[in-house]
């Protein structure tokens, strides 16, 4: 896995602006592994996804998180703030596709009752379907069946969708610990009125609207450094952050 340059944001953001969050989360990492063909980046977990995503969010723009979140009970504002060296993330120097291949794509077995169930964790691939077949209401229902390779009762197979609901939370929760980072959530307490509950911190909407905000300050940056000296955008792009606002200063002297 690489690094994002200048110009690999700008084209991530350009081909990936009004697309699904599936799909830019694949724009993504097609950049920073582009050894991989689109279906093996596809068909890592989302787990898998999410570390990759994590660690070039960290090379981009750092380890820091800061958001603002809305208080269900009270409606207050407030903001939330973390590190991800927090976070279960894989060791930098074994973020590499060959990595990604082993632990978590692992099948998983559970026992629930008299159930047996074998499960896979769900990949880019489940989420496209997801987005492309599915009713609205009922995507974590169809996720969950497509991700059950089987399921028996004693002796007797038991289709995904026939399985007691009890057991069906059973495998979502063991899907959730096995998984830790596609199912993110931070602790919040209202400080207005003391509210708690948990909110669901998602990588990619996160990431991407930061790439969305840098892809507009730079196409400004690009625009005035253009006009005012004549130079090419790649040239621009090449520059180091500082570089360019040396320039921009001085253009405003």
């Amino acid at each position: 896995m690489r690094s994002l340059s200048a110009s690999d944001l700008l084209a991530i953001w350009e081909r990936g602006a009004g697309r699904s969050p599936v799909v830019q989360a694949l724009i993504i990492l097609g950049i920073a592994f582009p050894e991989a063909s689109p279906g093996r980046l596809a068909d890592l977990t989302v787990a898998q996804r999410d570390a990759a995503l994590f660690q070039l969010r960290r090379w981009t723009f750092g380890p820091q998180f800061v958001g603002l979140a809305a208080c269900p009970a009270c409606a207050e504002r407030l903001e939330l703030a973390f590190d991800d060296g927090d976070l279960p993330l894989p060791d930098p120097a074994h973020t590499d596709l060959p990595s990604f291949e082993t632990g978590d794509r692992a099948d998983s077995s559970l026992q629930v009752d008299s159930y047996q169930v074998t499960f896979r964790l769900p990949a880019s691939t489940d989420l496209l379907a997801i987005d492309r077949d599915t009713q609205p209401g009922a995507a974590r229902g169809d996720l969950l069946q497509a991700c059950i390779l089987s399921a028996q009762r004693g002796r007797k197979a038991v289709p995904a969708g026939d399985l007691p609901a009890v057991v069906q939370e059973a495998v979502i929760t063991r899907m959730d610990q096995l998984a830790p980072l596609a199912n993110l959530t931070l602790a919040a307490t209202c400080p207005a009125c003391g509210h708690a509950w948990d909110v669901v911190f998602d990588i990619v909407s996160y990431f991407w609207s930061e790439i969305t905000v840098w892809a507009m300050r730079i196409m400004h940056e690009v625009h005035a450094l253009a006009s005012a000296y004549g130079w090419r955008e790649a040239d621009i792009l090449a520059m180091s952050a500082w570089r360019r606002q040396r320039y921009l200063e001085l253009m405003g002297a």
